[in-house]
């Protein structure tokens, strides 16, 4: 079994398809094709199969993705033995938007001053996404808002308390009972499909039978906060991402009785052998930053 072989198996998971992985390694497709017929023969089974033309694992795939990465995370910290303590490579980051637009911007100044021999990739997806990438391998690190978890094949870190808070216009009703008995008239303007907090406040209006709004989908939390500002409706966000919009006066927090579930900005590692030093310097740099921030509040 060669390193190579497990290099195009890794990298067809990361990119979804045998043609972007051939150019991003600059190999034919044939010679991606034969790499993975020699792992497969070696194997003893099939390791992607095609379903109405999308490439998927087969159960062998899912099963060789978690040992083929602690083989090149093995492979590679042989080949950096004389410089297995110098902080550079390349460091890939999911996160949230919410995350990355309210906490991660002078943490990643900060790293990058620090330690200018490391290319710096940050990923936005929603927090399942992030955790999916996670375990796959084709993130480091991921980063998520979610309510508390408990995850075996992840190093975690429980962050801080996000407080999520209704916002409406400066004009709009300073009340959330006054949205509920007008439904009709606003719409819950949110994130996509998948994002916690979202996910959150629908289960509880579900939960104590409050008659669902209009939903309104928005690309990003800055389109979110414009369309609230403009009095079409409220919405529920992590308090960091509006703080300067409710100080300002553009945005108002509601009044409301609602108990919401507690959520939690965390922070994942998948378990292995050997951390590169890039990860862990990553990770004491952010518990330190964290900590500074809830002495600060405090």
């Amino acid at each position: 079994m060669e390193i190579r072989h497990l290099i195009t198996f890794q990298t067809i998971v990361e990119i979804g398809s045998y043609t972007g992985a051939a150019s991003k390694l600059g190999y034919t497709q044939s010679t991606i094709t034969s790499h993975i017929q020699a792992l497969e023969h070696e194997i003893g089974g099939e390791l992607f199969s095609y379903v109405k033309r999308n490439l998927n694992l087969t159960h062998l795939g899912r099963e060789l993705i978690p040992l083929s990465e602690d083989l090149l995370s093995t492979h590679e910290q042989i080949k950096n033995m004389k410089s297995i303590h110098e902080v550079k490579g390349v460091l890939t980051i999911a996160a949230p938007e919410s995350l990355t637009i309210s906490r991660l911007g002078p943490i990643l100044k900060e790293y990058s001053l620090r330690y200018p021999h490391v290319k710096i990739v940050v990923k936005n997806g929603t927090c399942g996404q992030n955790q999916v990438d996670l375990i796959s391998g084709r993130v480091d690190v991921a980063l998520m808002v979610y309510p508390q978890l408990n995850l075996e094949k992840c190093i975690h870190y429980s962050l801080v308390e996000e407080e999520i808070v209704l916002v409406g216009s400066k004009d709009g009703p300073n009340d959330f009972d006054e949205y509920r008995k007008n439904n009709a008239n606003y719409f819950f303007i949110t994130n996509e499909e998948g994002c916690s907090y979202r996910t959150m406040f629908e289960k509880h209006l579900l939960k104590h039978d409050i008659e669902s709004f209009q939903t309104m989908d928005l690309w990003s939390i800055e389109a979110i906060k414009q369309l609230v500002m403009s009095g079409l409706g409220f919405s529920a966000l992590p308090y960091i991402t509006v703080k300067d919009e409710v100080t300002s006066g553009k945005l108002k927090i509601l009044r409301h009785s609602e108990q919401f579930e507690s959520i939690y900005s965390h922070m994942l590692i998948k378990k292995k052998k050997w951390l590169s030093p890039a990860v862990e310097a990553f990770v004491e740099l952010v518990l330190s930053a964290i900590s500074k921030t809830v002495r600060i509040d405090n």
